[in-house]
């Protein structure tokens, strides 16, 4: 199943020592807004603590 991609997405692989807070404030200034990364992920993501180096996130 293709699923279409939003031309505006960002995308950013992740780094040893990140988490979904860290990059929420590296992309939108408030690492509070995690959640909209955890969501746009949930495909690869089924915990918003347990991501690994080198997984390719969709920033919407």
């Amino acid at each position: 199943m293709a699923t279409e991609e939003n031309p505006y997405t960002q995308h950013y692989f992740v780094q040893k020592g990140d988490t979904l807070s860290k990059i929420a404030r590296e992309f939108y200034g408030d690492p509070m807004l995690y959640p909209k990364i955890f969501e746009a992920n949930r495909d690869i993501l089924k915990d918003p603590d347990r991501i690994k180096p080198g997984q390719k996130l969709r920033i919407p």
